[in-house]
């Protein structure tokens, strides 16, 4: 560093990897800011500097002095130890002494009274909460939320059917071949620890995980316009169940939510959706598998006029950025839940999600908000072109035509589908009379009757109260 690039970094000020002391004499004090900056994303010390960016500078046997300090505190006030780079800048003012410290490999880094200190602007701060301290843990490879134990449950609470299933799918034999009781296999398996299920069992074979954990769902939003503070909205849901559950939900939510362009196919066809539904599938299964589960919050998928976004709590672990993951490069944060979903979802692992979806669908922008700690992926709708404009606009009028002609077919009385199709003429029940008998199912234009014969699967519709011709 030459002493006008310092010059061009002090007259800039502190900052979350800049940090201006005048000396420093106190072991403890000169430990927390090496913490600090190695329990963040690394920084620089710049001593001989007044926090206003004045130089006080340092003679040559203060920087003997701190250097021996440096070293000592380093070594013995840290643990692990820390190996900090240090380079001293002549100024008119007398020397600069500049300490670099990079991003520790071994979070989380404490001082001697187990203190642990993070960067908090330009600023430090102790870190108390019990999930910030776990989210550091994890960083450093010593512990995963997806095995930790879910208090007050048992492998009663779990869907031993389901888990069967899978068991024999995967491995082509029963649960009772192995000889094995279920919690030992399960804990094989890393899905159970002690005899409680683990957050990767509970996640992916609860029989309601959310009672137990009522924050990992996904909260599912549709907006009329471009802004999320819309008064309005046209679709809400709360998505709950096990993973393969949330996934299954997720992606119907998108696709009902999302235009279907028709293109050059015919009226009774269902249509193109707008993006591919591969992107959504591989970003839903990388928000599910990857998110932080030290972190009590949902998934967001927010659908907008303009775009999709899919929020996922926690930025990207360690020192992952977003170019790399285009990339391919990944950092397992979930490693028991990513080898079981390897084989519930479509998920196949090895950092390629994000490069998939973005081979095919280019527009997507990828946020990785350390401040916020979250990441999104924001995926940007095609605009409507006038020739597609008039397209939907004349399929919407179509279907709303036969919607109201599946109504006055239903004046004449109960019908089945097949003798909905019969009377408006159609050859058979096609996709847009179902859509249509849903939506007036949904308005409560039409309700659904009682079987004639017990147990039969003949479902007729008849027009509701509000609908009903009144005499």
């Amino acid at each position: 560093m030459t002493e006008d690039e310092l010059t061009n970094i002090i007259e800039s000020g502190e900052d979350s990897t800049h940090q201006f002391k005048r000396d420093f004499s106190n072991a403890e004090a000169f430990a927390a800011e090496l913490i600090a900056f190695a329990n963040t994303v690394g920084g620089t010390l710049f001593i001989g500097v007044e926090d206003d960016g004045s130089i006080t500078g340092l003679s040559v046997d203060n920087v003997r002095r701190l250097n021996q300090l440096l070293s000592n505190v380093a070594s013995q006030n840290v643990r692990p130890p820390l190996n900090p780079i240090t380079q001293n800048i002549a100024t008119k003012d007398g020397l600069v002494m500049v300490v670099e410290i990079q991003p520790g490999n071994n979070k989380p880094y404490l001082d001697l009274q187990g203190r642990i200190w993070v960067k908090c602007g330009a600023d430090k701060r102790q870190v108390t909460a019990r999930e910030e301290m776990q989210r550091l843990f994890q960083q450093a490879g010593l512990v995963y939320a997806d095995e930790v134990p879910v208090a007050e449950t048992s492998l009663d609470d779990l869907n031993i059917i389901a888990f069967e299933e899978y068991f024999a799918r995967r491995y082509r034999k029963s649960i009772e071949s192995t000889g094995l009781p279920l919690s030992k296999l399960m804990h094989n398996l890393n899905l159970a620890s002690n005899g409680l299920p683990n957050l990767t069992g509970w996640l992916l074979f609860g029989k309601l995980p959310q009672s137990r954990k009522p924050a990992f769902l996904v909260k599912a939003v549709a907006f009329p316009g471009a802004v999320i503070h819309d008064s309005s909205y046209l679709d809400s849901e709360d998505l709950e169940g096990p993973l393969q559950e949330l996934y299954q939900r997720g992606l119907a939510f998108i696709k009902r939510n999302l235009r279907h362009v028709q293109g050059e196919q015919g009226f009774n066809s269902p249509g193109k959706l707008e993006i591919p539904e591969d992107v959504f599938e591989e970003l839903l299964v990388n928000a599910l598998v990857h998110r932080d589960y030290f972190i009590i919050a949902p998934i967001r998928l927010l659908i907008l006029a303009d775009r999709v976004e899919i929020i996922s709590p926690g930025h990207l672990p360690n020192h992952l950025d977003t170019e790399q993951i285009r990339y391919g490069l990944s950092n397992l944060r979930n490693p028991a839940l990513a080898s079981h979903a390897f084989h519930l979802l479509p998920y196949r692992g090895l950092g390629s999600g994000i490069p998939r979806a973005t081979a095919a669908w280019p527009n997507i922008e990828l946020i990785d908000d350390r401040r916020g700690n979250q990441f999104k992926v924001v995926v940007m709708r095609p605009v409507i072109k006038d020739s597609t404009r008039k397209a939907e606009s004349q399929a919407e009028s179509q279907a709303e035509s036969l919607n109201e002609r599946i109504v006055a077919a239903l004046n004449q009385g109960a019908l089945s589908k097949s003798e909905i199709a019969a009377v408006l003429g159609l050859r058979r029940v096609s996709g847009h009379l179902n859509q249509g008998i849903r939506k007036l199912l949904t308005e409560g234009r039409i309700c659904m009757t009682r079987p004639e014969v017990p147990n039969s699967r003949l479902q007729k519709y008849k027009l509701s109260a509000v609908e009903r011709p009144q005499s």
